[in-house]
């Protein structure tokens, strides 16, 4: 019985045996099968890892550095995200060890993975998930971040407990620990992570909570350092909340970091009680950590630079990777600042004279009005360009103190104004000249805008489109050259509906003008430049400045440079500019442009810009008033440079005080002055193709002998013409009359056409011009037009004076008598003889045919 009870017993742990057998076995191969994918998993995860790059590991994301005209250095960019690069051999051993204690107390013993961290936060993890209770604990190591940092950083963010990303961290790091140094790595860890706020790294970090450079942190500083990076939002807010209230910071995350350097024998306990007991006072940094030194020139280059890195490198660079490589990839710009120039203009446009009574005058801008503030926010800005190289060599942005990234209001289209008539030579007068439609001679008559042309410009019904002039009186008959030089509305709107609207915005166009839909459409906008009624609403000092070239520059526009040339950390050109241009108007069309815009800026009647001028050097110019005064401007060149300056309010309000574009010359003139410093005046060339010929003001054609006859005299002058344009007809605007001068009680002067019955003595010839109607409106010419009435004078009959010579000279002045001196002479019969021939004469109109 007993032998039987053991065979079962025998048997029975056999069967257990084999069963815990099969089970190990099967547990054995699942678990060696878990592994072999588990493995195959993690090989392809690692076989997935992007290619370790050394060079951007080590990079201490040096920022991008700009240079002037010279290569004299002028600017750092700066970012949103501040860093500021420092060498490990600059940082106290403190905050090193500060930063090993609370993220990575193995740092220097582990391969890059602290694997006992891994296996027991492995555990704690897993035992948290199943019993739903407490927060997951990282294992990453400082090498493991700073490749996270450098090569998974918008990943992480995307996702945050991706294993595969995990897993391809640990690989890169032991295989980093292979190639670098512990401080090495600690270097580059410490210049990349983000502290808070704003500050990328352990020196902007020092900046930013204590305003001093990293090396002069006390420990408890580079603990509270050290601390922040767990959580940077939420260490950022209690300093600062606590250097709002003026209150040290009682911060047990900076104490725990003090308690780990303590246990890891970093710090002796003499050296922990002190730091305990020393108060973490912050002395934030208020000032602009993200002002460039020249926001407005330097702004505008990281812009360009931007935009051509896009074009040249579009295959090879993402956005992300361009802004990285701006930001921190140790770029050089040389720029094509002047700074010497850039400085003094910014002084010039900040007007910065002291108010006195005795030097009110100095002022370029009406702040003052007996020594009372008259507008002190108006603002300006200028470009001053090289338009034979396209370097622009100034570009302000404001008057006075501006914050980081403000309106650029001379290179932004983000701060766009209308030109007025700064826009004429561009969309008017240079089309006319180019298409040949006009001549700088050709006469427009300055007066009412036909309602046949008016109606045009306006929706069925509206009253016909006739802007008024300023000043107001139309003048009648003008050359193109007076109309450009008096800034006539009037004719400016009848020769761009002579040469067409669509051939107005062509040229705009080509120009760089900034037209909308709702522009191109608009006679105000196209001829008189109010570009405010579209989506757009205007251009800018650097886009004018770019235009205005073209007349010095054979009709090339050149496009402007801001910088020459982009250098790489290692020193290649990675960018480069070149001297561009594209021929918008002929040679001979931008020749006589440049001599037209002498008009505006010299000492003749209603030049509008003659404060331009400045002794010693050629200037052109035209002036721009838009928008009821709320824009004012004055666009020019010389043979040297082109120069735009805007002046207005941000708030679009009416520019108040004795301020006119005139005295926007003034400020373009002071600002030119400085540019041509040491220059020496020069013509430009003439290109071959260009005539000279007198010319007739009055009707645009060439002069017969009574044109300088006009009683005004002068109205004969040399005109410029493209070859083929010139005229070959002669004047016939001009005629010859004989004529009676009559004054009415309030001494108002008229000329009436004399009669037979006309006194003799009265009777002058002088010589008028012709118009086919009678205008409805005063023109200033009109008294000089041809009289259509007649002289009301009584029959021969009631002649007084009965002296024989005096009669005789009479008949023989008004007939033409070809009596000679003896029958001049003769007796009372011929006198008597004569009366009764004339009773029978019936009153002829007189002959007013050109006598020439």
């Amino acid at each position: 019985m007993h032998d039987k009870n053991n065979k079962k017993n025998i048997k029975k742990k056999s069967t257990t045996r084999k069963i815990i057998k099969a089970i190990f076995i099967t547990l054995l191969v699942v678990i060696l099968i878990s592994g072999a994918v588990l493995g195959a998993i993690t090989y392809g995860m690692i076989k997935t890892a992007p290619k370790l790059d050394v060079n951007q590991i080590l990079s201490l994301n040096s920022p991008t550095t700009l240079y002037d005209d010279k290569g004299n250095l002028i600017d750092e960019y700066k970012t949103i995200e501040r860093r500021i690069p420092v060498s490990i051999k600059d940082v106290p051993k403190n905050l090193q060890n500060a930063f090993i204690a609370i993220e990575d107390e193995r740092f220097r013993k582990h391969p890059g993975v602290d694997f006992k961290r891994l296996v027991g936060s492995t555990f704690y993890n897993i035992k948290n998930i199943i019993t739903k209770s407490g927060s997951l604990q990282g294992a990453s190591t400082i090498t493991q971040q700073l490749i996270k940092q450098k090569m998974f950083l918008q990943d992480s963010l995307k996702h945050r407990l991706s294993i595969q990303r995990k897993v391809q961290e640990m690989y890169l790091a032991i295989k980093l620990e292979k190639v670098l140094s512990k401080d090495q790595i600690l270097e580059s860890y410490m210049n990349t992570i983000l502290l808070g706020g704003n500050a990328y790294g352990i020196e902007a970090a020092a900046h930013q909570y204590f305003d001093k450079d990293v090396n002069k942190l006390n420990l408890k500083e580079c603990a509270f350092l050290a601390s922040t990076a767990q959580n940077p939002s939420v260490s950022y807010a209690v300093a600062r909340k606590a250097f709002t209230n003026k209150k040290p910071l009682d911060s047990p995350r900076t104490k725990a970091v003090l308690s780990n350097m303590l246990k890891n024998n970093f710090i002796s306990k003499e050296e922990y009680d002190k730091a305990i007991n020393t108060p973490l006072v912050f002395s934030f940094n208020t000032k602009n950590q993200n002002k460039m030194a020249y926001e407005w020139f330097s702004r505008p280059v990281i812009a360009q630079v931007k935009k051509d890195l896009k074009a040249k490198y579009k295959n090879k660079y993402t956005e992300r990777d361009i802004n990285n490589l701006l930001a921190f990839g140790g770029l050089k710009i040389y720029t094509t600042m002047n700074t010497e120039l850039q400085n003094a203009v910014q002084k010039i446009l900040d007007d910065r004279t002291e108010p006195t009574k005795e030097k009110a005058s100095d002022y370029l801008f009406p702040r003052y009005n007996n020594l009372k503030p008259v507008q002190p926010k108006l603002q300006a800005s200028t470009v001053i360009m090289d338009y034979h190289t396209g370097e622009v060599k100034v570009i302000i942005g404001g008057r006075g103190e501006q914050g980081p990234m403000s309106y650029n209001r001379a290179a932004s289209d983000k701060f766009l104004r209308s030109p007025g008539s700064c826009i004429k030579p561009l969309t008017v007068y240079s089309p006319a000249i180019d298409t040949k439609i006009f001549t700088a001679a050709t006469v427009i008559e300055d007066s009412p805008i036909p309602p046949e042309i008016g109606k045009k410009y306006v929706a069925p019904g509206q009253k016909p489109y006739d802007p008024r002039n300023c000043p107001m009186p139309c003048r009648g008959y003008v050359t193109l050259r007076e109309g450009l030089r008096r800034s006539i509305n009037k004719v400016a709107v009848k020769i761009e509906d002579k040469i067409g609207l669509t051939t107005g915005v062509s040229y705009g166009r080509k120009y760089g003008l900034q037209i909308d839909e709702t522009d191109e459409h608009s006679m105000a906008a196209i001829a008189l430049g109010q570009l405010d009624g579209g989506s757009i609403r205007g251009t800018n000092p650097l886009t004018l400045a770019t235009a205005y070239g073209t007349f010095g520059n054979n009709g090339m526009m050149a496009k402007p440079r801001l910088y020459t040339k982009v250098l790489d950390r290692n020193g290649n050109v990675i960018l480069e500019t070149k001297y561009e241009v594209k021929q918008v108007i002929s040679p001979q069309a931008a020749y006589i442009m440049y001599d037209l815009l002498k008009g505006p800026v010299s000492s003749e009647p209603g030049a509008t810009g003659r404060n331009a001028r400045f002794k010693g050097m050629s200037v052109r110019g035209k002036t721009g008033t838009a928008s009821d005064m709320k824009n004012l401007w004055f666009t020019g060149l010389t043979p040297y440079y082109s120069a735009s300056v805007w002046v207005g309010n941000d708030d679009y309000s009416k520019i108040k005080g004795a301020f006119s574009s005139n005295s926007v010359a003034r400020i373009w003139r002071e600002i030119m002055k400085v540019a041509h410093k040491g220059l020496k005046d020069k013509e430009i060339e003439e290109p071959a193709g260009i005539v000279r010929i007198k010319v007739c003001k009055d009707s645009g054609t060439l002069p017969r002998q009574i044109s300088y006859e006009d009683p005004r005299g002068n109205r004969v002058y040399t005109e410029l013409f493209i070859e083929g344009t010139e005229p070959h007809t002669f004047d016939d605007v001009h005629v010859k009359a004989k004529v009676v001068k009559k004054v009415d009680k309030n001494g108002h002067v008229k000329y009436v056409l004399a009669t037979e019955y006309s006194d003799p003595t009265k009777i002058e010839e002088r010589v008028f011009i012709k118009r086919d109607y009678t205008p409805k409106a005063y023109l200033v010419d009109q008294k000089y037009v041809l009289p259509t009435e007649y002289d009301d004078a009584t029959p021969i009959d009631d002649i007084k004076d009965k002296d024989n010579k005096l009669v005789n000279d009479f008949f023989d002045y008004l007939f033409n008598s070809d009596l000679d001196k003896n029958k001049k002479n003769n007796t009372k019969d011929h006198i008597k003889d004569s009366k009764t021939e004339n009773k029978n004469t019936k009153k002829e109109k007189f002959d007013t045919t050109n006598n020439d």
